[in-house]
């Protein structure tokens, strides 16, 4: 069982500094922190309430938004996570967007345009499966624009975050970081269940040959736009219960840190009568 000390300190353990260098090690996906199993769920069915009341904060106070980006090798966690932490929140003032390959009409348009028409309000929380940084992943690995092109897009990734930041949006950016193994496993489980066999497609093995390509470029996104405003957390996902603990405590101090107030009543509640 991890102590206080410990739990209190996991935020600041997976953060990446900015201006840092990142090496994504395999055995750092399988790490837990000191933490078991019964501990972690225990914790976490402790923070959901917190996580909803937080939100309902938020709500109330209408001058802030959390936007909570989740990047992934595939089979990293995205779903699973957004199952069993971000249902914490209520779904009138959360919303959840996937970020497939774009649309002709996308394309259309500069790379963050349909990222940005999805951001949040401000009393609310956007959750993004994926996100712009296919743009310097995905584009990157797969040549899809030109070398010089994609190596601008870091740049132009944290003025757009800087923006949403200077107008009252909060970034939390979460690399489920899995191993090559924990890949393997989590395909084959795929395979083996018909409930599963649909997220599964023979392109997933294509994308998993170039599986250092991407790391190096994940090494590279997570190093160069990871920024006070917008931090990357680099969550071990080996083991879906620490997993799912690391984002929830990340998520409740992120909420906890912000500014939040009720406003005051436009109105003298004390000369209300019902009747």
């Amino acid at each position: 069982m991890a102590d206080s000390k410990t739990a209190g300190n996991l935020p600041e353990r997976l953060r990446v500094r900015a201006g840092s260098r990142v090496r994504l090690k395999e055995s750092d996906a399988d790490r837990v922190l000191g933490w078991e199993e019964h501990a972690a769920e225990a914790e976490l069915e402790a923070i959901r309430p917190r996580l909803g009341k937080l939100q309902y904060d938020l709500y109330a106070d209408g001058r802030h938004a959390l936007l909570i980006v989740f990047q992934a090798m595939d089979g990293g966690g995205k779903d699973g996570t957004i199952r069993n932490v971000v249902s914490a929140f209520n779904p009138q003032g959360c919303t959840v967007t996937s970020f497939k390959a774009p649309t002709p009409a996308e394309l259309a348009h500069d790379f963050l345009w349909r990222v940005h028409r999805h951001a949040p309000r401000r009393g609310e929380v956007a959750v993004f499966n994926r996100s712009h940084y296919e743009d310097v992943l995905v584009v990157r690995v797969r040549e899809l624009v030109p070398r010089a092109q994609w190596r601008e897009r870091y740049q132009q990734i944290n003025e757009f975050e800087s923006l949403l930041g200077h107008n009252g949006v909060h970034i939390v950016k979460f690399f489920l970081h899995i191993s090559r193994d924990e890949q393997r496993r989590r395909f084959e489980d795929r395979l083996r269940d018909p409930r599963k066999q649909w997220k599964f497609g023979p392109g997933d093995l294509d994308v998993r040959k170039q599986w250092s390509e991407y790391r190096r470029a994940y090494e590279d996104a997570l190093s160069r736009c990871s920024t006070e405003q917008a931090p990357w957390y680099v969550v071990p996902a080996d083991h879906k219960w620490f997993r799912n603990l690391a984002v929830a405590r990340i998520l409740e101090e992120t909420l906890e840190h912000l500014p939040l107030r009720f406003p005051k009543p436009r109105f003298d509640p004390a000369k209300i009568r019902i009747p």
